[in-house]
């Protein structure tokens, strides 16, 4: 299943990111996450806690460690225990899925063009064996051909690994692809929630603030 949380800039789907993966903590409320049928009660865990239980974040701007090459920062990705035994497959797995990573194993991630280093942090993210994957604006810095292709990336990867995949995303003409639902965050708050790719395309809100219409 594929969720997009759609908002301008500065409304909060970076924060609330955060606030899932415990690296902020909410001031008011709870976050609960659902994994083979158990719910999980997130509010007060740590962040290692948080990934322990199969739920992995690629953050916006990449955050890779430059100094490191390719085939460094996908094994620094394997740090979940349950991960660790399947290093070397989940390696063979990224780099099937993104030929240029194998290509360049050994070139320093910061080195890269923005379009490889996007596919680096999702390569280093599926390192962990995530069940829920979290993409904080995957569009950001790229060309149009090359947002095109990521996002493409990611349908497939929610496809073939059947991940739940929470993504925040201004382009909402490529976030509506690979969709099953999506939310509105307007000043921090839910304005909107599409439950359709229909219902999203029609409402009158969307229409203003993403087409223009």
């Amino acid at each position: 299943m594929a969720r997009c949380r759609c908002s301008t800039n500065g409304n909060g789907k970076s924060t609330l990111m955060k606030c899932i993966m415990g690296i902020v903590a909410p001031k008011s409320g709870r976050i609960t996450a659902r994994i083979d049928d158990r719910e999980h009660d997130l509010t007060d865990r740590r962040t290692e806690e948080i990934v322990e239980l199969g739920i992995s974040l690629v953050p916006e701007g990449r955050r890779l460690f430059s100094r490191l090459n390719v085939e460094e920062n996908l094994l620094l990705g394997a740090h979940r225990k349950s991960a660790r035994a399947h290093r070397h497959r989940s390696l063979e797995f990224c780099f099937e899925t993104f030929p240029v990573l194998a290509q360049r194993r050994k070139q320093l991630a910061g080195s890269m063009s923005g379009g490889e280093q996007q596919m680096l942090t999702l390569a280093r993210a599926l390192m962990t064996e995530p069940r829920i994957l979290l993409i904080d604006e995957p569009s950001v810095g790229l060309s149009p051909l090359l947002v095109i292709h990521t996002i493409d990336k990611i349908r497939e990867l929610k496809e073939r690994r059947s991940l739940t995949v929470l993504m925040a995303e201004q382009n909402f003409h490529q976030a509506i692809k690979i969709a099953d639902r999506g939310y509105v965050i307007v000043h921090g708050r839910m304005a909107y929630e599409g439950r359709t790719r229909d219902e999203l395309s029609d409402n009158e809100l969307v229409r203003k603030l993403y087409l223009g219409m």
